[in-house]
């Protein structure tokens, strides 16, 4: 197990100890994240006239919101990639298929052009056998 991290950090002008067990830097990019958040919505004039559990609450809607929306795409990403490990398992499938009959019709052509050189030698041999009857 990773040893516990205790990180300080500054959220809204107020210092706060941070512990976890992810590297200081997650916990700092974290406290980023939430002074950002916070930065966006202290923008907005009918944010700052709330009460503060008010602002508190539509701050957490909102990083609610960030999260689903994360999570579905998330979703529709792993989606898309077992789609595309099903169609590359298809196409290896498919490939694979295609150079076993590749395989075969190179033997039987190989096959076929051997049955070839031998009917063309019976040709040579037979012309010549009759060409031979013919001068006797």
């Amino acid at each position: 197990m990773a040893s516990k991290t205790d990180a300080e950090v500054i959220i809204f002008g107020k210092v706060f100890t941070l512990s976890g067990y992810e590297s200081e830097e997650y916990l700092q990019k974290v406290a980023s994240y939430l002074n950002n958040k916070m930065l966006e919505y202290n923008k907005v004039e009918g944010f700052k006239r709330q009460p503060a559990d008010t602002q508190n609450v539509l701050l957490q809607l909102n990083i609610a919101d960030d999260y689903f929306k994360a999570k579905k795409q998330i979703d529709l990403l792993e989606e898309d990639i077992k789609l595309k490990e099903k169609e590359l398992y298809d196409l290896k499938h498919e490939l694979i298929t295609s150079q076993i009959k590749l395989e075969n019709n190179e033997k039987n052509m190989k096959e076929l052009q051997k049955e070839l050189n031998e009917n063309s030698k019976k040709i040579v041999r037979m012309e010549t056998e009759l060409a031979d009857a013919k001068t006797d």
